[in-house]
């Protein structure tokens, strides 16, 4: 079975992008304590951090790990098993969407259904990957 998986690059970068936000929660938490601004100020540059970590962890583990979740890139099962498949316990030899004898597919593309034996989408016109 194909599935979609978030691209290493787009996830590397969202992970650079947080660790700016962390910066800029830092300087602004800084900031507005060392200026003596009101308690929600300094406590925003909290926020502003936690929410920087959290989205930097989750994006360096998209980067580098080998079981990602679902977002961008098609890749087979036999390259690297889709982490969703293994929580909610699908099975793709059953999967309709996988079928290969000559049962309903569906466009990786467009999603639109495939009967048939096609090597072009008849929703979308592109090129479908052989089974």
């Amino acid at each position: 079975m194909k599935s979609i998986k978030p691209g290493r690059g787009p996830s590397m970068m969202n992970a650079i992008g947080s660790l700016a936000g962390i910066v800029f929660g830092i300087i602004w938490t800084v900031a507005a304590a060392s200026m003596g601004a009101p308690f929600f100020f300094p406590l925003f540059g909290l926020v502003f951090i936690g929410i920087g970590v959290v989205s930097a962890v989750y994006s360096f583990k998209n980067a580098t790990g080998d079981n990602r979740y679902s977002a961008f890139d098609i890749v087979d099962e036999r390259e690297e098993p889709d982490p969703f498949n293994q929580r909610f316990h699908s099975d793709p030899q059953n999967d309709p969407d996988t079928s290969t004898d000559g049962g309903a597919r569906f466009c990786p593309y467009c999603g639109g259904p495939i009967q048939g034996d096609y090597a072009y989408c008849p929703h979308c016109g592109r090129s479908l990957p052989e089974l």
